[in-house]
């Protein structure tokens, strides 16, 4: 970079900040732009509407840095002009790269306060280029003479894990993990590091860091815990360039033998950029616990992450098998123009390396989509071999996939990973018109609200699966009692009070035993059965039994001729020689699926050494399907491949195997009886896991002098165990769907006095027998532990100690009544609206609770505070 030239320093000097009119403003060669104590534009010449392209009538009264430069809104820019402003002094000095003029310019800003108002001066020093990579797709853009289709996989050989740069909000610093000597840096390294004539590279990492955070690093290289995107996060204090010693968020992480630190400017005060806090996070979590289906549960999401980030729009997109994608919820602002709810993307929209980065690092969050990556340098000594930045927040992203959002209308962006059952489900999208800086702690907050969601997912879905084969097992079970007691398999199977009609949502069903069918329901007549019987048997693989499609006539064409009733198929050979074939039918189900956009075109030639870009259109593209059925899950396979093993078993033989039949059953039956054990095992680990970090909620609590800190720790101690007993009990119950609530009030009681201390008793009546849902258990849980809590801090007597008396029993209509007692002074008057004693989370989250199960709180004083639940 260079120094500003004369010109620049001569309109530096001649520019001072003092009562100047719109004449003389706009004689000067530089930007002036002048802004209110709040940051709206009050004067602004010509100078700096060249460099905008916006005129002064365009953005008098604007905010300048959310409306007309939305790529200065962040802690670096709009930050320094707060903290200046709230000193009553304002008078900064720096660089700054703005990417969405004409054409990128690095500028030197300054930043003064005047008379009247305070000015911003804009002086060019460099007309950029922007990267090479950017600068070839815009060229392959501009040359384009037509769209061709072109091979999809070309996209995913681009190695977007190494791009050689990362955003400009961000310095990034790498050292080898063995030594700690820096080996590579951002360009821009100086803007957090001051200049001192000395190269970074051979230097030690803790001649330029401070030296507790790297003790830190070295520490935890040591003991492996910072690879595989596992990470160390603190606020720094780093001089900076000619700046006073400034906060810094600085990250850590360790990837292919070396470390990569990230350092961003922190805010001076978070709320000026929409920081989110604990109680944000835990709240929306809440929320989340209230929808009980997929759709309704994404739709909270996306809602509650919009609130979180501020993104004009939020979707949820999910992939299906083949990796298309469909935005499945989707929240925006009211002049958001496009919605893609409901459309359907290509898998190439997101490729395969892109997919597989997204398994690895979870998010990924673009200030400003046209802004210019800062390069990153190596030492001549660590070689040609490139930074892997697969785990680096700040990593620049594709120069095609920021074509992508160009051509989709997108500036700011944000995507988050939602990996169920460690795979990649789906990702949580955000989308902005214009530059959008998210802070660190709300970046962190979205990323934990969207874990919380993919196990929501897990656990709806899960549910629902577990049903659906529970049901299954139930029917494939008395289907095979009634092999065991019949002389003719086909009947047992096509002919009894449950058929194998009854299986897999079938609308026909059929068995081919040597040269005679047998067939139930809406199916193909005896001479196609007999054509596709021969069909398999000849096309099959010897060690594949099994057949399942959703699109018969694409695999075997003359099934054309049938597809409205048998569209869909599954089949499964009993015997090695093939003679006997039990078969499953489901019909055509003519749809329209809607494509953000023409799936058969989703990717145009390049030109140059582009070879390939985005497509440029997403309007709604409706593709009418035929001859598709709903698919067969891989579990409905399995299972009806595991009855025609039992069918070959049982009747095949002679019934020469009824005792190994018998043992199948069993064995079934066992099934059902480890998962039952298996479910229990897993609420003991949960109960367990939660008792150890209560533990240490406890220890940490014991190391803090703080009063109100240590408060917290206990209360939130208490909460996590109140969810422990719950798990308790369900391990300890006969069902694994309902809780005895008195029993895990009672524990839970008995744990809570414990941690109070001496002289705090709670008296338990508990109604035997009063079992209630998991879901339930856990609020009424979380509610006694509040409600308790409070009792022991505030209704104590003034020796110390209280007692408090809670009983637990039936109401009507199948309802519970909790009741929470204690000896104190009761409730004064007003109290519901009187100023809380402690933070007041714990009447929020009582109210959560009893909103969530939809129960009522009654208060009375009798003397002392007495609550009662209904729920």
């Amino acid at each position: 970079m260079r120094s500003p030239d004369a010109a620049d320093r001569r309109n530096q000097r001649r520019y001072r900040p003092r009562r100047s009119g719109p004449d003389e403003l706009d004689r000067l060669d530089l930007g002036v732009i002048g802004l209110d104590q709040t940051g709206n534009v009050v004067a602004y010449n010509d100078a700096a509407s060249a460099l905008s392209g916006l005129s002064a009538s365009a953005v008098m009264g604007h905010h300048f840095f959310r409306d007309v430069a939305p790529a200065t809104n962040l802690p670096g820019f709009y930050g320094r002009f707060l903290a200046g402003t709230r000193r009553g002094q304002l008078d900064e000095s720096f660089e700054f790269v703005f990417g969405r003029v004409p054409q990128p310019l690095r500028a030197l800003v300054r930043m003064r306060q005047g008379r009247s108002c305070y000015w911003l001066t804009i002086a060019p020093l460099q007309t950029l280029h922007g990267s090479g990579a950017r600068d070839a797709v815009l060229a392959a853009v501009g040359s384009r003479a037509r769209a061709e289709p072109v091979d999809p996989s070309l996209c995913e050989r681009e190695p977007i894990h190494i791009p050689g740069s990362i955003q400009p909000n961000a310095v990034m610093i790498a050292a080898d993990a063995a030594s700690l000597e820096i080996i590579a840096h951002s360009v821009n390294v100086r803007e957090a590091l001051p200049e001192d004539g000395r190269e970074l590279p051979g230097r030690r990492l803790d001649a330029v860091l401070p030296r507790s955070f790297v003790d830190v690093i070295r520490a935890r290289l040591a003991a492996g815990t910072l690879d595989d995107g596992r990470t160390i996060r603190r606020t720094i204090r780093l001089p900076g360039r000619g700046q006073a010693l400034g906060a810094y968020y600085a990250v850590a992480h360790a990837h292919l033998g070396r470390v990569i630190i990230e350092l961003e400017i922190a805010p001076e005060h978070p709320e000026d950029f929409s920081a989110a806090s604990q109680t944000d996070t835990e709240l929306a979590m809440a929320r989340l616990r209230t929808a009980d289906t997929l759709g309704g549960v994404a739709s909270i999401a996306a809602l509650e992450i919009r609130a979180l980030t501020g993104f004009e729009c939020v979707l949820v997109y999910r992939f299906d098998a083949e990796w298309n994608g469909e935005a499945i919820a989707e929240d925006k602002v009211q002049d958001w123009a496009r919605s893609l709810l409901g459309l359907r993307f290509p898998a190439s929209d997101i490729p395969a390396q892109a997919r597989a980065l997204y398994t690895k690092a979870k998010s990924r969050f673009v200030i400003d989509r046209d802004s210019v990556p800062v390069p990153l340098v190596a030492a001549p000594s660590a070689g040609n071999a490139p930074i892997d930045l697969t785990f680096a927040q700040h990593r620049t992203l594709s120069p095609i996939h920021l074509e992508y959002q160009r051509n989709l209308g997108v500036n700011g962006s944000m995507s988050i990973s939602i990996m169920v059952e460690g795979r990649l489900w789906g990702l949580m999208i955000g989308h902005h018109r214009q530059p959008h800086y998210v802070a660190p702690e709300t970046r962190a907050a979205a990323t934990v609200l969207t874990d919380a969601f993919a196990m929501r997912v897990q656990e709806i879905e899960g549910r629902r699966l577990w049903a659906e084969q529970q049901a299954h097992l139930d029917t494939e079970g008395r289907l095979v009692r009634g092999l065991t007691r019949s002389e003719d398999f086909v009947a047992a199977l096509t002919a009894g009070s449950v058929t194998l009609l009854d299986l897999f949502s079938a609308t026909g069903a059929g068995v081919v035993s040597g040269g005679t069918v047998t067939l139930i329901g809406k199916t193909p007549d005896e001479d196609q059965i007999r054509a596709l019987a021969t069909w398999l048997k000849d096309s099959l693989p010897a060690e594949n039994p099994v057949f399942a499609t959703d699109a018969l006539s694409s695999a075997f064409p003359a099934a054309a001729a049938y597809r409205e009733i048998a569209s869909g198929l599954l089949a499964a050979f009993v015997d090695a020689s093939r003679d006997h074939l039990v078969l499953w039918f489901r019909p055509e189900v003519s749809s329209t699926v809607t494509w953000g956009g023409d799936p058969r075109k989703p990717v145009l030639a390049g030109s140059g050494s582009v070879a390939v870009l985005p497509r440029r259109s997403f309007e709604r593209w409706v593709e009418e399907r035929t001859g598709f059925a709903n698919p067969f899950a891989d579990w409905q396979v399995s299972l009806a491949q595991s009855l025609a093993q039992a069918v070959e078993g049982v009747v095949l033989r002679q019934r020469r195997k009824i005792d190994e039949l018998t043992g199948l059953l069993a064995d079934k039956e066992r099934l059902l009886a480890q998962k039952d054990l298996l479910t229990r095992e897993i609420d003991h680990r949960v109960k367990n896991s939660l008792q150890i970090v209560s533990a240490f909620l406890q220890m940490q609590r014991r190391q803090i002098s703080d009063p109100d800190a240590r408060q917290a720790f206990a209360e939130t101690s208490a909460r996590v165990m109140s969810v422990a007993r719950v798990h308790d009990s369900l391990y300890q119950a006969e069902s694994v769907e309902e809780v005895d609530l008195g029993q895990t009030i009672e524990n839970l009681c008995s744990d809570l006095a414990g941690m109070a201390g001496d002289g705090h008793a709670v008296d338990l009546v508990a109604e035997p027998g009063v079992m209630v849902p998991y879901r339930k258990a856990v609020a009424l849980s979380l509610i006694a532990t509040e409600l308790v809590t409070n009792a022991f801090k505030y209704a104590a007597n003034p020796a110390g100690g209280g007692r408090i008396e809670v009983s637990v029993s039936s109401s009507g209509g199948g309802g519970v009544r909790l009741r929470i007692c204690d000896d104190g002074e009761g409730m004064p008057e007003g109290w519901s609206e009187a100023k809380p004693l402690g933070t007041g989370l714990g009447m929020k989250l009582i109210r959560a609770m009893l909103d969530q199960i939809n129960a009522r709180l009654e208060v009375a004083n009798a003397p002392g505070a007495c609550f009662t639940i209904t729920a």
